[in-house]
């Protein structure tokens, strides 16, 4: 029963420890300008804003995020079914 109890406790750590890291990667950013185009890219791999010829685009922001987010749930879901990811670590729990 303690084992449980001190696993559970090792999961929230790593919790934690995942959000802490998902915020820091959040805070890097980068723009590339390419043939009148700006994109910012932060550390989490999503588009924070896309400027072609002066005009912020919106709609093309959320285009690309979403269909990033997509793969993003199907690597995850190849990974699982491989038997890797996160279930391939916490086998021993």
């Amino acid at each position: 029963m303690f084992d449980k109890v001190q696993q559970l406790n090792e999961l929230r750590k790593m919790r934690s420890q995942a959000m802490d890291l998902q915020k820091k990667l959040r805070e890097i950013k980068t723009t590339t300008e390419y043939r009148g185009i700006e994109v910012t890219v932060n550390g989490e791999q999503k588009v924070e804003k896309i400027i072609i010829d002066g005009d912020e685009n919106d709609d093309l922001i959320e285009a690309i995020n979403r269909a990033m987010k997509e793969v993003q749930k199907k690597a995850a879901k190849k990974m699982m079914d491989e038997g890797g990811g996160l279930s391939g670590l916490l086998k021993g729990f």
